[in-house]
């Protein structure tokens, strides 16, 4: 039995951050960063029978096509990733009343939709990336353990020295199902996952930058299989990871609003965000 302490509740009932029951998510679930996103793929849905909020977390679920959906936020970064399917997973395989494991685990969709920043000139502003796999360089990997197999290993490896990191990133790889029916068509990427916005992506705002060689360098770096970062964002390594360590199937698609390499960004970043949302919603 776990502990109030560990698995913590509200007086509800519900999970803690998330403040969600089991009976209001569906199984396939679509992860935004942004709030007010929530609303904007909701619109789309036949019907929201559950509208949740508290924090940064907002929750709805409701109906499309006949079948169960549901949209949520989970503001930036991969700290609150590790809330946000921490929670979800309990909700699905914890028997909350009891406080103990559900006999038969349940394996959730999850299809993060979110914007990101490309790395290498033929990723263009306005397109759409799938990521079939991602690094973080942040340490959520140090709190885990997120086995990688010998490639992952040698990305990983291979990103630590090129950036020169005191720590070992992480690498995983998308769910190859979730992949391909919702990401089939979108160009393939191998994204970095970064603990921040600004210094972690080579941005320097009145402070210095302690790596100010990072865009460069990530740039430049190829795996052992000769393929280069496309692109970077803030939460695909720790979806990832997280939804590969908890048994669910995972796959993160970016909307491409900046070029790194040719420092640009997006004049109509509503507009291609909106499109990918209509196309992934298609595709449930």
């Amino acid at each position: 039995m776990y502990s109030t302490s560990d698995l913590i509740l509200n007086t509800d009932g519900s999970v803690y951050h998330l403040r969600l029951k089991p009976h209001q998510i569906a199984n396939t679930i679509i992860t935004v960063g942004d709030p007010e996103r929530v609303a904007k793929v909701s619109a789309y849905f036949d019907k929201v029978v559950y509208k949740v909020k508290n924090r940064e977390f907002i929750t709805h679920t409701g109906l499309m096509n006949g079948n169960e959906i549901t949209v949520m936020s989970t503001g930036m970064g991969t700290d609150n990733i590790e809330i946000a399917l921490t929670e979800l997973d309990m909700l699905v395989n914890i028997d909350l009343d009891r406080r103990e494991p559900k006999s038969e685990t349940t394996s959730l969709n999850l299809i993060r939709i979110g914007t990101s920043g490309s790395l290498q000139p033929f990723v263009p502003i306005d397109s759409i990336v799938a990521s079939k796999a991602a690094t973080g360089i942040d340490t959520l990997g140090q709190f885990y353990n997120f086995n990688q197999n010998e490639r992952q290993q040698a990305i990983s490896k291979g990103l630590q020295k090129t950036l020169d990191l005191s720590f070992l990133p992480y690498t995983q790889d998308a769910n190859e199902d979730v992949l391909l029916k919702y990401g089939f068509d979108f160009s393939a990427g191998l994204t970095v996952t970064c603990p921040g916005f600004y210094a972690p992506q080579g941005r320097k705002i009145r402070v210095a930058n302690a790596k100010p060689k990072l865009i460069e360098q990530i740039q430049a770096y190829r795996t052992p299989d000769g393929n280069a970062f496309t692109n970077f964002e803030m939460e695909t390594a720790g979806i990832y990871a997280m939804a590969k360590l908890l048994g669910h199937k995972a796959l993160s698609i970016s909307a491409i609003v900046a070029n790194r390499a040719e420092g640009k960004f997006s004049t109509q970043p509503e507009a291609i965000m909106e499109k990918l949302i209509k196309k992934v919603l298609e595709r449930h």
